[in-house]
This record gives structure tokens, sequence and C-alpha cells, in this order.
């Protein structure tokens, strides 16, 4: 079954292409070109729209009323709501909570991941966090890195664990980051007190990211610089960003796109009540109030995830940061594919990757989204 998407305007990390065609082969795309396309099964007549690569979220946690630690049918509904907004293939985050607990909630998405080439793996955001800097995770149960325990949460993922976050300056954290590099594993830097220079000394260990930039960590100081200017003077490093108007300021974000060209990553960071509504959400062993939309560790004025979706993290970017429309897309396709080591099947439109595509209007709404060539929404 071949398809054809014709009359596009397409967007993604090697430019802009119009009167754009793309031909499409089962999940794959095999031949691109502008004008007059050549023939297929199928011919889908984008009129004129921007097209993209699929959205890749390296972070996130829940939407649409689910969180990822609430098993299978929550992974999916989940999914489901992120698929709607663009995203085709998700990481998914785990929240600290008791080592026997995040077994278990590996194995399930270490199984989901085999099901479904759209779930990427899994994330551990904890439990081998600061206790300075614990943000919405709960400090009871965060711990100091032992390599034994990792042991245990490297089998339960079966092979799926794709990253996992740690605060490299906490005893063993450097011999647990060769540990992980070795295995395969994507380290990020990240709910962590370091400094310039553990940070740096994290990267190099093999660490090639940082958790949500700015949040949970030291800032930049004009005598302390921290982990965020660490990051953007490694080249190897990827920089999540939350870019939501209030995780950053999008001055910020702006900043972060400058001194770290090609190398930011937008990612939701979302919690459950994303594509929800207001109200309490479990996140882990911790409460979330959501109100307007803002998640806040109950109680406290600490933010707590998100309920953002990369579609409006796009739609901030351009519009009120003011990157550049193919450095905003690369944020979300390209980039975190790169940090994954998958640049060379996702991330642009182009012959052999894979027939994820966004059709989105002029002004960055989703219009359908397709996965491996299907259309999803």
């Amino acid at each position: 079954m071949t398809t054809l998407f014709a009359h596009a305007r397409k967007l993604d990390a090697a430019g802009q292409v119009d009167d754009y065609w793309m031909l499409v082969d089962g999940d794959t795309i095999v031949s691109t070109g502008t004008g007059a396309g050549p023939t297929a099964d199928e011919v889908i007549d984008l009129g004129g729209h921007w097209v993209t690569p699929g959205f890749m979220d390296l972070h996130s946690h829940g939407a649409g009323g689910f969180s990822y630690d609430e098993g299978a049918e929550a992974i999916r509904s989940g999914l489901a709501v992120h698929h709607a907004h663009g995203t085709t293939r998700s990481v998914i985050s785990l929240v600290t909570n008791p080592i026997a607990e995040l077994e278990a909630n590996l194995a399930v998405i270490a199984e989901l991941t085999a099901a479904n080439p759209l779930v990427l793996g899994s994330h551990l955001e904890g439990p081998y966090l600061s206790p300075e800097r614990p943000g919405a995770h709960n400090p009871d149960l965060l711990r100091e890195p032992q390599p034994a325990e990792l042991d245990r949460l490297l089998d339960a993922a079966g092979g799926t664990l794709r990253q996992i976050t740690i605060a490299p300056e906490l005893p063993n954290a450097l011999e647990l980051i060769e540990i992980l590099v070795e295995n395969g594993v994507v380290v990020a830097v990240g709910h962590s007190d370091a400094d310039f220079e553990v940070a740096r000394a994290a990267f190099g260990a093999g660490a090639r990211l940082l958790t949500h930039a700015f949040n949970a960590m030291r800032g930049i100081g004009h005598r302390a610089p921290g982990p965020v200017v660490a990051a953007f003077e490694d080249p190897r490093v990827t920089l999540e960003l939350i870019l939501d108007g209030e995780h950053v300021h999008p001055d910020v974000a702006a900043l972060a796109f400058r001194s770290a060209p090609g190398r930011i990553a937008l990612v939701t960071d979302a919690m459950a009540a994303a594509g929800s509504s207001d109200g309490d959400y479990p996140l882990g062993t911790v409460t979330v109030e959501v109100r307007e939309g803002l998640a806040h560790l109950a109680g406290t004025h600490s933010l707590a995830g998100s309920t953002l979706t990369q579609d409006r993290a796009l739609r901030i970017a351009i519009d009120s940061a003011h990157v550049a429309p193919v450095d905003a897309i690369a944020a979300l396709t390209l980039t975190p594919a790169r940090v994954l080591g998958l640049d060379s099947r996702h991330g642009l439109l182009a012959p052999g990757y894979v027939a994820d595509v966004v059709q989105l209007t002029s002004h960055w709404n989703v219009q359908h989204v397709w996965a491996n060539g299907f259309r999803l929404s």
C-alpha cells in the first residue's frame, strides 16, 4: 500500500520546502520531491498546509486524567491524548516510588514497548535525586545510588530503560553513570544541587542530557555558572526545556536556543491533567493541585510537572520566544531523536525515515497526525 502526501509545505530540521510531496510505502518514506508527485494507491492532498515529522517527547508522565504509573491501560489512554497533539513517539516517565513499584512499572512499560513501536521505553526520573532539589518527588523516597539496586531496575526494564535522571553530586553517582552508559541508557543530570564543576564531571562520565533545564537545579550566577552553563558549553549535551510559559520565561528559552543551537529538546513533563480539567491528581505518592491549567504540589507554590502538550510548546516557541520555526520543529523532532540514537530513522521527512507526519495550520494548530503511515487523528 503506497500513499502520496501531496501539495504540502514541508518543515523539518533540514528546512522548508513548498509544494512538497512525499511517497510512503507501508511505514517508511521512500521518495520526496516538489510539484506533481508519482502515482500511489492513495493520495492525501494537504492543500498547502504545513507538514512536519511526528513530535517525540522525552519526558511525560501522563495525560487525559491518567498517570503513567497506573498501568498499561492508563499509559495507552494518556498517549492517545498526546497523539492528538502531534506527539507520535514517547518515552514513558516514572516519578520516584518504592523500588518494588518501579520494578513493576518498568516491566509493564517493557511489554508495551515490545508491542507498540510508538512507545520508546521508560525514563526513571528518580529515585536518585537530590533531597535539596526534589521538586514534586516525595523526599522520603529519594535514595543514594547503589549499583546492586540499579541491576534490579535494569533487569525489570529488560533493555527498555531509555533514560534516567540522576543528581551527580550523590555518592556513587559518577560510577552509576558509567554503568548506565555501558548498558545503553541515556543519563540525564537533574533534580540536582550540583555546581558547574560537578555537572561537567557528570557529562565527562557520559551523561548526555539535562532534565528540564533551569528547573530543580542551580541557576546561572555570574560567579557560579551552574549546570545549565556546563550543558551549554558541552556540544555533546542536549537540554530539555518545558516551554509552557511558566517553567521558563520565553526570553530565557530564547537564550537557551541561542546558546545551544540544535541541542534543545522541547518536552512536556506532562502529568495526568494534560488534556483534562482542573482538579487534584496523584503523582506517584504526592498530590498535585491543578488550577487554571497550572500544576502545583498540593499546599505549595512548587510546580509539579505541567499540563503542556507539544503543539502548544511549538506555538510558544515561535510566537513568544521568537524561535525560528525550523529550530522549534527540530527541538520537537530531530533533536530528541538524536539524543536517543534514533536519528537515522526518526526526526526528518526524508527517504528512509519513518512515516510519522503532523499536518498543521498556518497558526501551528494540529489538524491530522499519522504514525508509521497510519492516521492517528
